[in-house]
């Protein structure tokens, strides 16, 4: 963990940063009790993700993690949007809905929003991470001049070699069993679907740089498995969703702690990039109405969030990106510190129970 420790994080456990789930109380919690908390920025901007961490920088003294989007741009399609807005519109009937009459690119990717480096530049992190690519030499420079350590997800060697080549401090290996959605670089690309320590395992013998274990891992005892296996680091997600400071509302929630934990899809429907998450009516809508074919990501978004609006409205909850992974029926409801104690204790038991 020498590259956590240089930085005065005590635990080799990351909270993973799934946008619309973690708050700056959640990461402020983590990392107040030894963890890397983090926030995702990436759907923010910057006037956002300035309050975002203004709040926990209120809350802790503690080094977080900044993470950020590093899409390409979306290409606009009006003929593709219209269509999947056509295939959507049983859907908003269903709901007594109106159609939306266009599609928005609704986030800004790290890779074009100079105001957002410039707020980085001055906040000066202690982490900083990118999901979906990497952003140019120019950008990255200036945020290693600034201390940052930086850190970026892979689903491949590929783009593990990439990491390493761009200069960065750490890969995270995001298995395929990891909720959210995937890192890959090129989504239209094959994805090989590497298994969290099969791809951590990997990477470790592949690489020079340190590596993060993510997805699936929801216990001291994953943690374990992933450091026996030359990780520094483990990073969780769905293993804070249902912690009390996770912005995950009630029917997210309770389909966690449910049985809708043991059934999760990997599916671009919501938001046009591939993502796991809990089956609910959306993933059943895209099994039901397959082969899809949404506008690029973030524009599939607009619709996926407006279709969750009008369920919302109609008083169905299961439209929403309710974000999961394999390890779901391991989830554990409690405040984000009482989570980490108990991961610490975990790792510890497992640690003294290894021959």
């Amino acid at each position: 963990m020498q590259i956590l420790s240089e930085i005065g994080v005590l635990h080799p456990i990351i909270q993973a940063p799934m946008a619309g789930v973690s708050t700056p109380a959640m990461a402020a919690a983590v990392s107040n009790a030894g963890g890397l908390g983090s926030i995702g920025v990436g759907a923010a901007g910057a006037v956002g993700a300035a309050k975002m961490i203004a709040d926990l920088k209120a809350a802790t003294d503690r080094p977080f993690n900044i993470n950020l989007f590093v899409h390409a741009t979306p290409q606009a399609d009006p003929e593709r949007e219209a269509a999947w807005l056509q295939r959507l519109s049983p859907e908003f009937e269903r709901f007594g809905a109106e159609l939306p009459t266009e599609l928005r690119t609704i986030y800004t990717s790290f890779a074009e929003d100079t105001e957002m480096l410039d707020l980085l530049l001055d906040e000066r992190p202690a982490v900083i991470s990118f999901h979906f690519g990497l952003p140019d030499a120019t950008k990255i420079a200036a945020l290693k001049g600034a201390g940052c350590v930086l850190l970026a997800s892979a689903t491949n060697l590929r783009e593990a070699k990439a990491i390493e080549a761009a200069g960065l401090d750490a890969i995270i290996a995001q298995g395929y069993e990891a909720g959210g959605h995937r890192g890959m670089f090129d989504p239209s690309a094959p994805d090989d679907a590497l298994g969290t320590f099969a791809l951590t395992r990997l990477l470790v013998a592949k690489t020079s740089l340190p590596v993060i274990a993510a997805g699936g891992i929801m216990d001291g005892q994953g943690i374990a498995a992933a450091l026996t296996l030359g990780a520094e680091a483990a990073q969780l997600g769905t293993a804070f969703v249902a912690c009390e400071e996770s912005r995950a509302d009630a029917a997210y929630r309770a389909a966690l702690m449910g049985e809708g934990a043991r059934h999760t899809v990997m599916t671009h429907a919501v938001s046009g990039r591939p993502a796991r998450c809990l089956e609910n009516g959306f993933t059943r809508w895209a099994a039901e109405n397959a082969p899809i074919d949404p506008p690029d990501y973030p524009i599939a978004y607009d619709a996926g969030k407006a279709l969750n609006g009008a369920a919302k409205s109609a008083g169905e909850y299961g439209f929403g990106a309710q974000w999961a992974g394999r390890g779901a029926p391991l989830a554990r409801a409690m405040p984000a510190a009482k989570l980490i104690e108990a991961l610490v204790k975990e790792l510890a038991d497992a640690n003294r129970r290894a021959p």
